[in-house]
Parts: C-alpha cells; sequence; structure tokens
C-alpha cells in the first residue's frame, strides 16, 4: 500500500471511529460564547472577557468602526465597540475573528499549508459577507444575518486542520500536493461538520462544513451555504467547468441579482470595506 492510500486509510478510520484528534476552539472565544449564553451578562462583563486578548479587542474596535456597521462615528475603545457590535452580534463575530489562532504551525511545511488555507478561507469570507449586504438591502426579513455568515464563512473548511495536521506525521506525503488535495477535497466536510458538532455549534454550521462543496447537497430555500459557494466559485476554491453557468444558479435562485453586480462600484467598494476589516 502507498503511503498517500495508508494516510487515507488512517483518516477515514479514524473519522469514522471518532478518533481523530479535532482542534480545539480558542480560549476566548470559549469564554465570549459561554459569557453571551448566560442570561445575567451585560455590556460591561462582556468587554472585560473579550479584553483578556489584546489583539481580539483590537479587532473588535476595527469591526466596530468598518464601513458595513454603518456608522460614522468612530468608537475608541473596546466597550464602545461592544456596545455598538451588540452583545447578540458579538458571540458569533469574536468567535469568526479568533479562528485565524488555529491556522498555525511549528513545521514550516506545515505552515504553509495552513497559511494558504487560511488566505484562501479569507478571499471567500470577504465575498460572502459582501453578498450578504447585498442580500440584506433587498430582503430585510430575512432570518440570515451578517454576524452568522461572518462566521459560517470562516468556520466552512476548518475540516483541513485536522487532515494537515495528521499528515505532517508523514511529511513523505507532502511531495505530493495532489494527494493532499485529493484527501481534503474527500474528508473535510466530514470533518469539518465533527468539528463543529464537537464545539456544540447550531446545526446550520454543521451544515455549511459539510455540505458546501457537495455537488448533490442542494438547499430549497436560500441558506448560508448559497453565500459561501458564491464565495468560493468566485475564488477559485470551488473548481466549476463553467463559471457563469455556476453563479446563474443563484440568479435564478435569488441570492444575487445579475452578473454586473461584481463588477460594479458598489460591490467591489463594500469587498475592500469588509476585507480591511479583516487586514
Amino acid at each position: 500500500m502507498s503511503t498517500e492510500n495508508a494516510l487515507l486509510t488512517i483518516l477515514v478510520d479514524r473519522i469514522n471511529n471518532d478518533t481523530l484528534v479535532l482542534p480545539t476552539l480558542p480560549e476566548v472565544a470559549v469564554k465570549v460564547r459561554q459569557a453571551a449564553d448566560n442570561p445575567e451578562v451585560n455590556l460591561t462583563k462582556m468587554s472585560d472577557v473579550i479584553s483578556q486578548d489584546p489583539a481580539l479587542s483590537a479587532r473588535m474596535i476595527k469591526v466596530a468602526n468598518s464601513a458595513i456597521m454603518g456608522r460614522s462615528v468612530k468608537v475608541s475603545n473596546l466597550h464602545q465597540a461592544v456596545t455598538r457590535i451588540g452583545l447578540r452580534q458579538i458571540k458569533n463575530i469574536v468567535t469568526a475573528m479568533a479562528m485565524e489562532q488555529l491556522f498555525v504551525s511549528n513545521n514550516e511545511l506545515i505552515k504553509g499549508y495552513m497559511g494558504k488555507a487560511w488566505q484562501k478561507t479569507l478571499t471567500v469570507a470577504c465575498h460572502s459577507i459582501s453578498l450578504m449586504e447585498f442580500y440584506l438591502l433587498n430582503n430585510k426579513h430575512t432570518s440570515l444575518n451578517r454576524d452568522s455568515i461572518t462566521l459560517a464563512a470562516l468556520v466552512y473548511n476548518i475540516g483541513v486542520l485536522p487532515i494537515l495536521t495528521e499528515a505532517e506525521r508523514h511529511p513523505e506525503v507532502f511531495a505530493n500536493p495532489s494527494f493532499l488535495a485529493h484527501a481534503i477535497q474527500k474528508l473535510s466536510g466530514k470533518v469539518g461538520s465533527s468539528i463543529m458538532n464537537a464545539w456544540e455549534f447550531p446545526d446550520e454550521f454543521s451544515d455549511v462544513a459539510l455540505s458546501w462543496a457537495d455537488p448533490a447537497y442542494k438547499p430549497e430555500k436560500i441558506s448560508y451555504v448559497d453565500f459561501i459557494r458564491i464565495g468560493a466559485i468566485l475564488e477559485g476554491t470551488l473548481q466549476v467547468s463553467d463559471k457563469s453557468a455556476a453563479l446563474q444558479v443563484y440568479i435564478d435562485k435569488g441570492v444575487i441579482s445579475s452578473m454586473e453586480l461584481f463588477s460594479s462600484d458598489e460591490y467591489n467598494d463594500m469587498l475592500d470595506d469588509v476585507k480591511e476589516m479583516f487586514s
């Protein structure tokens, strides 16, 4: 049996037996989610929790001052930022911003793969969030929202992490990048869904991780998967033979208005604003 096939067999076996080592949610995200679920928490207590991570605190201020929050007056401290974002949204946004902490490795080769995976994730996320902003303008009564798409778009491909970590034990497989790509394509959805379940995230996030790249999954109602798939098509993560035809599906479904959206100044300005939020 080749090294590649052996590794694939190991991965499948560990997934099926729930013995694959899954990444843990960053500590600050755990604390924020626990605080948000506490009915007695207030903005001051939430600010105290987030302030334990200076880098995340700075990111929250940046998010609060971003164009998509729609405010011209800038906030200058964490309490103001949490007040502007709101307790309902802060849970998912903080978790999303903490995701970058997981895409790290002491192994230089793995570090490179994880860095590329994170950058691709960010690009998909920026498109997905921008698309959601335009969708919300014309669909004010939808249950979909920007904080959930922010988190969903940053965890949709989380399943690559355990695969890369497992492959680290077999450095010879990195001489065959196509194998790794195959392993990720074949297994990352199921692994990602397992991670979402282990983190006790709502089913919608598990569905995103499991199904975003599955062509057989075609939800009738507009869902977060639609926005992530469009972002993945635009980025090139989701390979399609005819990009125009693939995107036409989402025009027909009502997710996007037309192909002209992507070349419009309004869309590209929004995309730049979202990218700035993550820079």
